[in-house]
């Protein structure tokens, strides 16, 4: 929550898979899964293109860095991803 409060970029690993950079937007429970919105900046991806928004169960996030780095806050089209929440603990501003 730390990282979505002070819009920090975080890095981290995936499932089995390399490492990734994203802005965390969302952090709650989703279908009864905690969950984690992200928008990935670089990195690597199982699915699709290493760039755009992920939703990632929180149990299968290792390695979890909180960069320096920050990035600007939410986008202009995260209104179609800031949906589906059962519990929303944090939301970038």
């Amino acid at each position: 929550m730390q990282a979505i409060s002070g819009k920090h970029l975080i890095e981290f690993v995936y499932k089995t898979g390399g490492s990734r950079i994203a802005e965390p937007h969302d952090y709650g429970i989703s279908k009864g899964v905690e969950c984690l919105l992200a928008y990935q900046i670089s990195g690597e991806s199982s699915s699709r293109s290493p760039h755009g928004w992920k939703r990632l169960a929180v149990d299968d996030i290792h390695q979890l860095q909180v960069l320096d780095r920050k990035f600007r806050g939410t986008r202009a089209e995260a209104s179609q991803h800031h949906r589906d929440w059962d519990l929303l603990f944090a939301r970038v501003e």
